[in-house]
């Protein structure tokens, strides 16, 4: 063996060749013969294939040029049952082919290696594609040392991996070449795809299987002769498997084949070629006619234009009164013709049709869907000549840039669309363009990743431009611009917007930082280190704010950051005082962990991890906390999934978070797309609709700066500017946003005024009275998905996915007025008319989608091709007459002729095969014939041999049984029948897989018409209210032939049960059927036994829980009694019937009367059928007994068999309601029903945290209490017959109106919009209050507030710069008293104690208490007393309450403030970890400097506050060494101090931050002391703080 290799390897060594350079004055002749067939891989079943035979002549030309011709071409296809059906000849395309095949082509051959390709100028690409697939047989990369290699080889479909393996026939003196292609692993691969721009590929998810997956093989048997060596024969297998779940899964494939057989050699020389060879490129497979070429139709166009006008024409005729179930179609056929002309015919067939709306309408719909430049050129120009209107305009724009193929052709028109003035001057087509810019810049650069970053250059100098200039609105508009395009050169740019990367983002507002850090998203797609760097410096500075911070990890956890990043992120929020960041980076983390998809397992695992360092208290933070949610599913071996993921932002713990991001995901065949991201804003917007709306006041304003002069380097908090913003993404691209802020509300105010909506409203209505008809299609091309590749053969294969929809609408209303109108009318007076109308309305809706695997070109095609069809209709024909002062309503339903199918849909799967010469004669063969072979319906492997074996004769064959189904509903009483056919006859006896079972014909057809048995001419609803009500009553209710006929009925069922013993009802389902439960009551054997007696079962269900109470049943029964029906004591207040009008008038519906007894407060409705000899009712009673509300309900034969009571009572001295229900006997099916439900609700209930027990209840009762825990929370509990469920402490949206919120809102009187807003405001507010020097701050952290004398401290105030209002806080050094001062909107409140009761003076005036309650004449403040004190109100101001009596004070504040106050009591913000901040806004760990710190200092010693102390920084008292440099040290945190000549009387220690300096360093008291508290803290240290001083007499 050793000695056979080293003899061929010697061979090779000695110069082997593959010449195909014939000797002179020779042709070689060869045999050739190429098939490419598509379907599934099982014989007998149908495929769809092209044939090519001819026989190939070549000679030599000149040096390494050769000539290459065919002779005797032949086309074939083929649709049909394989193997058993034969090719047929396409001997018109052939013919017309003929010049094209036979014309000789020239190339390059040299050392075995295809060249240079030339042929004549008329040549099409689809032919010379051919050629190009017969050339690469020849291709040969031999090396001439090696038996095995494999390289990187250039063929027809790319340059790609190929593997050569070469051996010897020593018997008959023969070479076996073989090289093989891995088409999955190729450096350059002719691929095109459209319509996937926007999906990005995941690599994971190919990991366990593939959706595409192909290989080549070439076999060559090649002789050595003297001179050189020959090819005796080649043949070359090509196999593309594909499924859009899994091809392990089973797949559909395409097979290519050729052979080719040397016949020998001939003494003579091809002609030589008349026409100029040209350039055409090489042997690699270039694309033509086949990327306008839409696969699910062939066309063979003869006049583009009249077969435009054509089609349209037939669109707009056909889709009037209803949809035409092949408008979808028709449709794309349209878009297929408008793309194969030129501009001008486009021009030439919008000049024609214009002016007629309809055809107007059409064209406007189907340009965008061209995707070329075409569409946009066509939109600029009709934009200028002012030839679209608004509505139009935005369509077809936005339409436009999402569906043209992105080239710099497109790019260019929609930049120069960006800066024409009829763009900038309307605010939406200026937002579509420029948004349409950077989604066309992403699309081209996803093609072409080496794209010019000249493309976003514009951007870049436009947002340096606006920086300086404050145009924040603007600016946020490049910055989606930049990140829609996702153009790694605007990462730089937009670093400069960001905190810490750029000097001028300290200007900006936060919302350009936020939307800087959202623009590298995309960004990130391309470059994930980049953006990981840039946003963990972000996320790590922590003097950023914390939306920032959020906004960080949202976009580092996108760019799937490793797991060492995912550490840092755990470790950072180990020392994390923000808790909003916290929770939501946790909830994050914790989401991931669970994640199936596997593009993120990686950072699943990581997370998994990372949540073990972290500390699950963080967990438990509420829904005032940040949050992130993420859920997905996903199929490895479908390769399917979705994923959503939602944000919860907040900063402050308001009940309105910050912004909410929501995002939903797919995944498919390897590929995923963030399918939709909708983004809102609600900044502002509570405070904004809360609060009261006063005018500016300066010298309010004024008066509080004065005030907050005396705290220590007081700094504003950033004032909140109101708005909101809402933002969509489809496909990862914003296509719209708008910001709602004070100009828009204005806008939208001006434009919905009354005299506006009245003047609308009167055109409207001269319209609906006059009558109205009108039509509407909305056709839609909803997805084009393609990708085409070529094979072997040199034809392409493509696969697509289209979906297109038609909906139409047609109405047609009529209305008549009695009497007549005046010209002009009140609306009023239509009150007082009798108005008919009549309408007909046909809504419908057609939707086709086809999925095609196979050849598609502008001459043939062949290719499996799934056809799904979706078509409804409703149709309604209604007529209506309202007489307003009669009471009376009439509603009729009039059937629709012609119309019986509403609903339809239909898929079948074909092979079809069809050419351009002769398109009568394609051939669809369904893909599961009739007759299934034999082999098929067995258990059987799967095959994919190549070369099919023909079946033997003697085979047997059955029939597969399609499944067939129809389920038919009837309504007799309105003569309506309902019917569902299904039907499925599938390839999924074949291997049970999800594509074996979509692939065959399935259908589901919903029909409705009109049940046997009398004709119904119509439907009526007869509805009259009043005194009228009587005349309409058509069955009476007579009681004494009720009885007797219920006797009667309980007689026969007698006998019944004494004739057949044992009867059971065997209709009932079998889960039903098993049921326990009684047929007399549903009886358990766990709950307590009672007795089946009407009157022990009443006594039992309404008996009060005091024996002295009058017995609520008893009354109830009392009442009913007196009068079984209500009909004979008063008149029907409501009748209304529902009747089917028979043609022979016989009385067929029902009818429901209502009788209301004012005496008794009984309600009574009867529902009865109207049919003579139907005694079914329902009657349902209600009764109201002073706090109790009493139902029964009755319904059976007669009212007599079935029974329901239902109880609600209130209980005032609880604040409790109290719901119970009853029943005796109830029908099995609702029995089993129920015992179902209860079995999900259980399940549910636990899933929810609900408390479940099993307790012996009462038997059949249910029974529900809701008792008030607090004014803003209650206790549920829910007993069942086996269960008690219970939920304390729910907390509710309002506080309750009882007790002090009962009290509060009497001075709002019959103003219930105010009422609600202050249960709202205060059922969400916070509160601050302190008991015996212990402080309890808003965020609920408790310190020791050592008060200073006399000095005044802030309790809480609105740290904005508005300033709307400060509460202060004193103890006098007299009585050791506390006194609150309050100072909001133009007045001064001053709260204080004398003889130990409550004083009040406002703006220095004492106010007695018999003057209260106080209300502000402007605003809405409200003073009351409360209990043993004084209560303040000014919700819409911001303070929800103050309140101070003797021993305590409290003060809260209203949701919307959180985040905004500042003072003793916190921010409100839920920041526990950051509570101590002092004025400037410094975190503190001390809680007595904190408290020190919001002191008011005194401004001398002859003040008379007699506040003697004031705030200031301290040296600290030793020297200290420092870095190794003796050093002193400065507080940098204010402490108290007494004033100059006064002494302190009273200390205490606090603990605070010093700055030290050299100990030689000068410092300038005045100017050094001023500048202190902005420095760093280098040690900490203990300070004496002064809380009394005493002054002396000399002190100034």
């Amino acid at each position: 063996m050793r000695l056979l290799v080293l003899a061929l390897t010697v061979a090779l060594a000695a110069g082997f060749q593959v010449s195909l350079v014939p000797e002179t004055g020779k042709t070689y002749r060869y045999k050739y013969e190429a098939l490419l067939l598509g379907g599934l891989p099982e014989e007998g079943l149908a495929r769809a294939g092209v044939k090519i035979l001819s026989k190939v002549l070549i000679s030599a030309d000149s040096g390494d040029i050769l000539v290459l011709k065919l002779e005797d071409p032949e086309i074939l296809e083929y649709s049909g049952i394989w193997p058993k059906d034969a090719f047929i000849p396409a001997t018109n395309l052939t013919s017309a082919l003929a010049a094209q095949l036979l014309t000789p082509i020239k190339f390059e051959y040299a050392n075995g290696v295809v060249g240079k390709v030339f042929a004549p100028a008329g040549m099409s690409a689809t032919v010379l594609n051919i050629y190009r697939g017969i050339l690469n047989i020849f291709q040969l990369n031999i090396k001439k040392t090696q038996n095995v290699y494999e390289l990187q080889e250039a063929g027809v479909q790319g340059v790609c991996k190929t593997h050569y393996v070469i051996s010897e026939d020593a018997k008959a003196d023969h070479i076996l070449l073989t090289k093989t292609k891995d088409l999955s692993q190729c450096q350059e691969r002719i691929v095109k795809d459209i319509g996937l721009a926007y999906t990005e590929t995941c690599v994971e998810c190919e990991a366990g299987g593939k959706s595409l997956k192909g290989t080549a093989a070439f076999s060559y048997v090649i002789k050595s002769l003297a001179t050189h060596n020959q090819i005796l024969e080649a043949t070359a297998i090509e196999l593309i498997q594909f499924s859009p779940l899994n091809i392990l899964n089973g797949a559909a494939q395409m097979e290519a084949k050729q052979n080719l057989i040397y016949l020998g050699s001939e003494n003579i020389l091809m002609e030589p070629i008349k026409a100029e060879c040209l350039p055409s490129g090489s042997l690699q497979y270039e694309f033509g006619s086949e990327l306008l070429q839409i696969p699910i139709q062939l066309l063979k166009i003869s006049n583009v234009e009249a077969q435009i006008a054509e089609t349209l024409n037939h669109l707009v005729a056909n889709n009037v009164a209803k949809v035409h179930e092949d408008a979808p179609l028709k449709f794309i056929e349209l878009i297929q013709l408008l793309r194969m002309t030129t501009y001008k015919d486009i021009e030439c067939l919008w000049n024609d049709f214009k002016t007629k709306p309809d055809h107007r309408h059409w064209i406007l719909n189907a340009v965008p869907a061209i995707g070329s430049h075409v569409a946009l050129m066509f939109f600029k120009e009709k934009l200028l000549a002012n030839e679209l209107t608004f509505v139009e305009a935005v369509q077809v724009l936005l339409s436009s840039v999402h569906m043209v193929t992105a080239d710099m052709d497109a790019i260019k028109i929609v930049q120069e669309l960006t800066v024409l003035d009829k763009i900038l001057e309307n605010a939406v087509l200026r937002e579509i363009a420029l948004l349409g810019y950077g989604t066309l810049v992403s699309k081209y650069c996803t093609e072409d990743p080496t794209c010019s970053d000249k493309l976003v250059k514009p951007f870049h100098e436009l947002a340096a431009e606006l920086v300086p200039k404050n145009k924040t609105e603007k600016l946020i508009l490049v910055l989606k611009v930049l990140g829609n395009a996702g153009h790694t050169a605007s990462l730089k740019p937009i670093m400069k917007l960001l905190p810490g990367f750029g000097s001028a983002a300290a200007s900006l507002p936060h919302r350009v930082h936020i939307e800087a850090l959202l623009a590298l998203r995309n960004i990130a797609k391309r470059d994930p280190k980049m953006i990981q760097d840039v946003a963990i410096q972000l996320f790590m500075d922590k003097d950023l704010h914390a939306e920032l911070h959020i906004t960080a990890a949202i976009v580092l956890f996108e760019t799937k950051l490793p797991m060492g990043l995912v550490t840092i992120l755990a470790n950072a929020l180990l020392k994390e005082k923000n808790l909003q960041v916290a929770s939501f980076v946790y909830s994050y983390m914790k989401a991931m962990t669970k994640n199936t998809a596997p593009d993120l397992a990686s950072v699943a695992a990581s997370c998994n991890v990372a949540v073990k360092i972290l500390s699950p208290k963080l967990e438990r933070l509420g829904y005032r906390f940040s949050k992130a949610h993420y859920i997905d599913a996903y199929t490895s071996p479908w390769m399917m999934g979705a994923a959503a993921s939602a944000f919860y932002v907040n900063d402050v713990a308001t009940v309105l978070p910050r912004a909410v991001l929501a995002k939903a995901r797919t995944y498919l065949a390897g590929a995923y797309a963030d399918v939709l991201e909708l983004g809102v804003r609600t900044e502002g917007i509570q405070e904004a609709l809360l609060k009261h709306k006063a005018p500016e006041n300066a010298d309010r304003i004024t008066k509080m700066k004065d005030v907050m002069k005396a705290l220590s380097e007081w700094r504003a908090y950033p004032s909140c500017k109101p708005l909101a913003s809402v933002y969509l993404k489809f496909f990862g691209q914003e296509i719209a946003f708008v910001n709602i802020d004070k100009v828009l509300v204005e806008w939208i105010t001006e434009r919905v005024s009354l005299p506006t909506i009245q003047t609308y409203g009167r055109k409207a209505l001269d319209r609906l009275l006059s009558g109205f008809a009108s039509h509407y299609a909305k056709p839609m091309l909803v997805a084009e998905v393609r990708r085409i590749l070529p094979t072997i053969v040199g034809l392409p294969m493509e696969l697509s996915l289209y979906t297109a929809g038609v909906a139409a609408a047609s109405v047609d209303i009529q209305v008549e007025v009695t009497p007549p109108l005046p010209e002009n009318v009140h609306a009023a007076q239509l009150l007082k008319s009798d108005i008919s109308m009549s309408a007909t309305i046909s809504p419908s809706v057609s939707l086709h989608t086809y999925a095609v695997m196979g050849v598609n070109t502008a001459l043939i095609q062949a290719a499996l091709l799934s056809r799904a069809k979706v078509y409804a209709i409703i149709p309604a024909k209604i007529e209506a007459r309202i007489d307003i002062i009669k009471g009376n309503f009439k509603l009729q339903l009039l059937p629709v002729q012609d119309v019986n199918k509403v609903g339809s849909v239909l898929v079948e799967t074909f092979a079809v095969a069809r050419n351009v010469e002769d398109l009568a004669a394609a051939k669809f063969t369904p893909m599961i014939p009739a007759e299934v072979p034999a082999q098929l319906a067995g258990s059987m492997s799967e095959s994919f041999e190549i070369i099919p074996t023909v079946l033997p004769r003697n085979s047997t064959s059955q029939t597969e049984k399609a499944f067939t189904k129809k389920m038919c509903a009837v309504i007799e009483t309105f003569g309506i029948k309902a019917c569902t056919e299904i039907e499925s006859h599938n390839a999924a006896f074949i291997s049970h897989c999800p594509l074996y079972a979509m692939i065959g014909k399935h259908s589901v057809v919903v029909e409705v018409s009109q049940a046997a048995g009398p004709v119904i001419e119509k439907i009526e609803i007869d509805i009259q209210v009043g005194d009228e009500a009587a005349e309409k009553i058509i069955k009476v209710i007579n009681l004494s032939e009720e009885e007797e006929i219920l006797e009667d009925k309980n007689v026969l069922m007698k006998l019944k049960k004494i004739l057949v013993p044992g009867l059971k009802n065997t209709t009932a389902s079998s889960s039903c059927s098993s049921s326990s439960w009684s047929g007399n009551s549903l009886s358990n054997s766990s709950c307590s036994s009672s007795k089946s007696s009407t009157s022990s079962l009443s006594k039992h269900a309404f008996s009060t829980a005091r024996a002295n109470r009058e017995s609520s049943a008893h009354s109830f029964e009392a009442i009913y009694k007196k009068a079984k029906y209500l009909a004979k004591e008063v008149s029907p207040n409501v009748t209304i019937l529902v009747r089917a009008v028979r043609a022979d008038k016989k009385p067929q519906g029902y009818q429901l009367t209502a009788y209301f007894d004012s005496a008794n407060d009984r309600l009574q409705i009867i529902l009865a059928n109207l049919a003579e000899n139907n005694h079914y009712r329902i009657c349902a009673d209600a009764v109201k007994l002073r706090k109790k509300l009493m139902v029964k309900i009755d319904w059976g034969i007669e009212c007599k068999q079935y029974k329901i009571i239902a109880e609600t009572s209130v209980v005032d001295e609880e604040h409790a309601f109290i719901a119970k229900l009853t029943w005796e006997k109830l029908p099995k099916s609702m029995k089993c029903y129920t015992k179902e439900l209860s079995k999900y609700t259980f399940r549910i209930a636990k899933a929810i945290g609900v408390n479940l027990e099993k307790v012996k209840n009462i038997c059949n009762q249910i029974q529900l209490s809701v008792t008030a825990a607090s004014d803003t929370s209650v206790d549920v509990v829910l007993k069942t017959p086996t269960r008690t469920m219970y939920k304390l402490a729910i907390a509710l949206p309002i506080s309750l109106p009882f007790g002090d919120t009962a009290a509060e809102l009497e001075s709002y009187q019959s103003n219930w919009a105010d009422k609600i807003s202050y249960m709202v405001t205060k059922a969400h507010s916070v509160g601050c209050t302190m008991v015996d020097d212990t402080l309890v701050t808003f965020n609920n952290m408790k310190y020791k507030n050592e008060m200073p004398q006399s000095c005044y401290q802030v309790l809480a105030q609105d740290c904005t710069g508005e300033l709307k209002f400060i509460v202060l806080l004193k103890r006098d050094h007299i009585h050791e008293q506390n006194q609150i001062n309050v100072k909001i909107a133009n007045i001064d409140v001053e709260m204080y104690l004398r003889d130990s009761v409550v004083m009040l003076k406002i703006n220095g005036v004492e106010i007695p208490t018999h003057n209260m309650p106080y209300q502000h004449p402007e605003g809405k403040i409200q003073i009351i007393q409360k209990d043993q004190g004084i209560a303040l109100h000014a919700s819409s101001h911001g303070l929800q309450e103050v309140y101070f009596d003797p021993s305590t004070w409290k003060v809260k504040v209203v949701d919307w403030m959180r985040g905004q106050t500042c003072g003793l009591c916190g921010r409100a913000d839920g920041e526990i970890r950051q509570e101590y901040r002092i004025p400037n806004q410094r975190l503190t760990k001390n809680a007595i400097s904190y408290a020190n710190s919001w002191a008011m200092s005194g401004k001398s010693c002859r003040d008379r506050s007699e506040c003697y102390m004031k705030l200031e920084s301290v040296k600290l008292e030793k020297q200290v060494v420092l870095y190794g440099e003796e050093s002193k040290c400065y507080s940098v945190e204010p402490v108290l101090r007494c004033l100059p000549g006064c002494m302190p009387i009273r200390t205490t220690t606090v603990t605070i931050g010093y700055h030290c300096l050299p100990i030689d360093t000068t410092l300038n008291r005045s100017e050094g002391m001023s500048s202190i508290f902005e420095k760093s803290i280098d040690l900490r240290e203990t300070a004496e703080a002064h809380l009394a001083c005493r002054c002396t007499a000399q002190c100034v």
